[in-house]
């Protein structure tokens, strides 16, 4: 989430994999004030994320997987979702949001072997990062 020019992440099953608002943190020129936070937060990040988000400089190692639950009603720029609320129950529905962006990336939970997973954590960490430079440079 994002307040500021703010914007919302909804990280859901991402959320152990990678921190969308380090990415707005980093690229948000100070524009954007970052609220990550999932409607179902996990007990810790995962290991192989912590490690990928090293390889671009991003230390997410003390973080932990918030819930969305505190941050409902909160007035938000943008609502950037990973969750597909038509499939999904728990994607939350956030009543405080100017804009609504869906950015369907594929879930690194599918791999079924360590490297797949390392691949796919990798991949969801760039999508991440492109979409979020995009979005601050069409909304700085």
């Amino acid at each position: 989430m994002i307040r500021r020019k703010s914007a919302v992440s909804l990280l859901e099953k991402f959320m152990p994999y990678t921190n969308g608002g380090s990415f707005f943190a980093r690229h948000g020129r100070g524009s954007f004030e970052p609220l990550s936070a999932g409607a179902e937060a996990g007990a810790a990040l995962d290991p192989d994320a912590i490690a990928l988000m090293l390889e671009v400089g991003i230390n997410i190692s003390r973080q932990q997987p918030r819930r969305v639950d505190p941050f409902m009603h909160e007035r938000v720029s943008f609502l950037v979702t990973l969750c597909e609320r038509d499939i999904e129950r728990t994607c939350p529905i956030f009543p405080g949001a100017f804009w609504r962006l869906k950015w369907p990336i594929e879930d690194p939970a599918i791999a079924n072997d360590r490297a797949r997973h390392r691949m796919l954590v990798r991949r969801v960490r760039d999508e991440i990062r492109e979409r979020v430079v995009q979005l601050v440079q069409e909304h700085s």
